[in-house]
């Protein structure tokens, strides 16, 4: 009976075993380079993942299409994520230009750095900013109406004494403030940190929270305060109180452009043109526009550029012709279909990279005791890192988009793929192993003819284990500007929009069980031959 199984296995195909991680590699570089070369007379701006940003974003594309009378292609990558992502991504070149805040230039950025030197050092690093686009955005603590009477608050001061008070009298029923404030302003210099410096709150009572979120938070009683942009529509809306920040720590937040100095000066002029053009009620008003109004961020833009382009144009016989017009707005299905074709790149690329270098990494891994510990123990710890943190690591080496988030995902799916491996050759039949020496067969026959053909269904499990992984890693991509399916659910959560939330929550869905199933076929497949 052994001896016909023996058989039957060395007459199977030959599996070749003699791939390197090295090629794997250099394909990664040369996708870096394919991906990371700029397009001619191209212009990309960024934002921050909330809806003010997102628009202002919206807005310098509108404004370089509209100057340009559309030669110049100009595009947005909308909600990369914090200050940091957006800074590091202008100084690698991959944005060229966001909006950033007075405050957040002089408080997070150079910290610590005179004001008066800020724009020599911005020069230095190939960047320049222009004036103020015309308001304030600045921090604010705010809580509902029926809490401020209930604990009667006012200003920031009173919080803090309240929060001590209610930390002494515990017992005797003075409930605490539960603080739900923004991630990034939680760890910010001029954010919670500065409030604990200078009002004395404690440090360990707040919890972080995303932006959006926080609203929904607040409304819903799981939180008492949150951190609010004083031109966040959403104050009016809710009839939200803001405490006073009576001892005037918060610094002013005037927006303004950060781009490049090796944009074309045509379209430095073109940013340049929107300085003081915003006032505080225009922006309000749309971000009401697109928070209440739910309308789209690029048609809120379209308009306030068209509206700038008609009055700069007054005595011209033509006006309004020259205004460059809205694309058509894209379709549901569009939509899904091309996040979900976006999806399917940042799993295929990253999934078959990992197949081609974990397989002779498990194999080495099960060849060499020595070595496999090592490969094991690293795979494992790559593992271990956080998908936001993996993805957040990469940015510095590689920017933004699609490389970083490829990259993040070929490491996380290389664990399963070299366990399965190791644990399939070295979990074979020890008496099947001692008849393949007992005939003299070569180590690398035995592994071509014996181990891998009775390791394919483990090799399989293990692939089949990181598509499903990957598929739903891959939605964190859209964090960094990569797309997919991500993308959707991003701005769904921003907008609070359950719809946009499930058109890339159930495709993502769909498509780690249609993964699932493929595999489960071709293992069938597999069973049934031998």
């Amino acid at each position: 009976m052994r001896a016909a199984a023996s058989h039957n296995i060395v007459a199977r195909p030959k599996i070749a075993v003699s791939v390197s991680p090295v090629p794997v590699l250099a394909l990664l570089v040369l996708l870096v380079g394919a991906c990371s070369s700029p397009a001619p007379d191209a212009f990309t701006s960024g934002s921050k993942a909330f809806t003010e940003n997102v628009t202002l974003g919206e807005i310098l594309a509108a404004q370089i299409r509209q100057d340009t009378h559309g030669e110049v292609q100009a595009t947005h990558r909308a909600e990369l994520g914090g200050t940091r992502i957006l800074w590091e991504a202008l100084l690698a070149g991959d944005i060229d230009a966001y909006v950033e805040y007075s405050g957040t230039l002089e408080q997070e950025i150079f910290a610590g750095i005179p004001a008066d030197s800020i724009s020599a050092r911005l020069a230095a690093l190939g960047i320049g900013r222009t004036a103020p686009l015309g308001f304030n955005n600045t921090y604010v603590l705010g809580t509902t109406k029926p809490f401020a009477e209930r604990t009667r608050l006012e200003t920031l001061s009173g919080a803090a004494e309240h929060a001590r008070r209610a930390s002494r009298e515990e017992s005797q029923g003075t409930p605490p403030i539960r603080f739900g404030l923004t991630n990034e302003f939680m760890d910010r210099e001029d954010g919670w940190p500065m409030l604990v410096r200078q009002y004395g709150f404690d440090p360990a009572a707040a919890r972080g929270l995303q932006h959006d979120l926080a609203y929904r938070a607040l409304l819903g009683g799981s939180v008492d305060v949150i951190d609010l942009y004083s031109t966040d529509a959403e104050i009016k809306q809710y009839n939200l109180v803001t405490l006073e920040d009576d001892r005037g720590v918060f610094p002013r937040y005037d927006a303004l452009i950060l781009y490049r100095l090796d944009l074309p000066a045509g379209q430095q002029m073109a940013l340049r043109a929107l300085e003081g053009t915003i006032p505080e009620s225009t922006m309000v008003a749309m971000n009401a526009a697109a928070r209440v109004d739910g309308e789209p961020p690029a048609s809120i833009a379209h308009a306030f550029v068209s509206s700038q382009a008609e009055t700069n144009a007054v005595g011209n016989a033509a006006r309004g012709e020259d205004v460059v017009p809205l694309a058509e707005a894209e379709s549901r299905a569009a939509r899904m279909a091309r996040h979900t074709a976006d999806h399917l790149v940042l799993v295929g690329i990253s999934l078959g990279l990992a197949i081609l270098a974990a397989l002779p990494l498990g194999i080495w891994a099960a060849l060499r005791a020595g070595a496999g510990r090592v490969i094991l123990g690293a795979v494992g710890v790559l593992y271990t890192i956080p998908a936001l943190a993996m993805l957040v690591f990469m940015i510095p080496l590689l920017g933004i988009g699609t490389v970083p988030a490829i990259v993040a995902l070929f490491l996380y799916s290389l664990l399963p793929i070299v366990r399965n491996t190791h644990a399939g050759i070295t979990g074979m039949d020890v008496a099947l192993r001692e008849s393949a020496r007992a005939l003299g067969l070569s180590t690398t026959f035995q592994m071509r003819h014996i181990d891998l053909p009775l390791a394919v269904p483990t090799i399989l499990a293990g692939v089949k284990t990181a598509a499903v992984i990957n598929i739903g890693t891959a939605t964190l991509g859209a964090l960094i500007g990569a797309g997919g399916l991500g993308q959707p659910i991003v701005t769904g959560i921003r907008l609070g929009d359950t719809a946009l939330i499930l058109e890339g929550a159930i495709p993502a869905a769909l498509l780690a069980l249609a993964a699932q199933s493929a595999f489960d076929l071709v293992e069938r497949a597999l069973g049934t031959r031998q």
